[in-house]
């Protein structure tokens, strides 16, 4: 079994708690890649970077608000931490 197997297996086994940790975990790594996208101003290309984190966070908060299956929710969160750090690290060479 692959890591990523093995965290998502315990995350469905811990829902509850790894749920909030989520939420803090997406929403805080999204408002800094937010915060360091709008440091290099206000054009196109930063506000279309500015919606795909707003995007992406919501879509994860939305699942858990909306009691979506475990497996849904986990691979939201990863994507979110992904695309997050992603756009974090872009945003400091633009």
């Amino acid at each position: 079994m692959t890591t990523l197997g093995k965290l998502e297996k315990d995350f469905t086994k811990n829902i509850m708690g790894y749920s909030a940790m989520g939420i803090v975990l997406s929403t805080c790594l999204g408002s800094i890649a937010i915060m360091q996208i709008l440091t290099f101003g206000y054009g196109f290309l930063q506000m279309a970077l500015v919606m795909i984190c707003l995007t992406i966070c919501t879509l994860h908060n939305a699942a858990i608000i909306s009691v979506q299956k475990p497996q849904l929710i986990f691979k939201l969160l990863v994507t979110s931490v992904i695309i997050n750090t992603l756009v974090l690290f872009i945003s400091l060479f633009l």
